[in-house]
């Protein structure tokens, strides 16, 4: 709104320099873009970013398989969590010693975390597995994935507004440079004693 004002008031102003339409017309580009170049990279990256998302999301369901797996014995805690998207409910996973079958259909024996709070021998728990027993993360859901996809384009929306700002702020910086320097010849072309001129001193 300041760049439209701008550029209103020094519509018919007997003072208005060339610089002072140039900075009032550099103001409303920098507003345009900013609310329309925003919102569209915004959403193409929102849109690219949950696209890929997505497809990640396909893959690793199709290679990630939950298995059900059966408690060995119990084994003292364990202050790490192999799953960063769980570690809220850390608090009620166990470190065990657990058996499983892949989808594959090969057994494995190893050591698990376990989402029981108070695991016995015989206690059965779900984990993830890739296609051959090996354990892996749990896949990423289609609900996270757009979420992250939404930050994306905000944060290119946020980006691109940032830089049409700062080229807003550089070329004003620029003009208002050019500015004083043309001062700076005019004065330097009036001399020392522009203001005693024709007193006789």
């Amino acid at each position: 709104m300041r760049a439209i004002s701008g550029l209103w008031r020094w519509r018919h102003n007997p003072l208005r320099r060339g610089t002072d339409l140039l900075e009032a017309w550099t103001a409303l580009t920098a507003l345009l873009l900013i609310l329309v170049a925003g919102p569209v990279i915004g959403a193409l990256v929102g849109g690219a970013a949950q696209d890929v998302l997505q497809e990640s999301v396909r893959e690793q369901r199709e290679v990630r398989h939950e298995v059900t797996a059966t408690v060995a014995r119990k084994l003292d805690r364990s202050p790490l969590d192999a799953d960063p998207e769980t570690s809220s409910g850390r608090g009620l996973r166990s470190r065990v010693v657990a058996d499983w079958t892949a989808p594959d259909g090969t057994s494995h024996h190893g050591t698990v975390l376990a989402a029981l709070q108070n695991p016995r021998p015989g206690d059965h728990f779900t984990l993830w597995t890739d296609p051959h027993g090996r354990l892996v993360a749990r896949p990423l859901d289609s609900a996270t994935a757009t979420t992250h996809a939404v930050l994306a384009g905000f944060g290119a929306a946020l980006l691109t507004a940032g830089v049409v700002e700062a080229g807003r702020r550089l070329a004003v910086w620029r003009m208002v440079r050019r500015r004083y320097a043309r001062w700076d010849r005019a004065w330097d072309r009036a001399g020392p004693d522009w203001g005693r001129t024709g007193t006789g001193s």
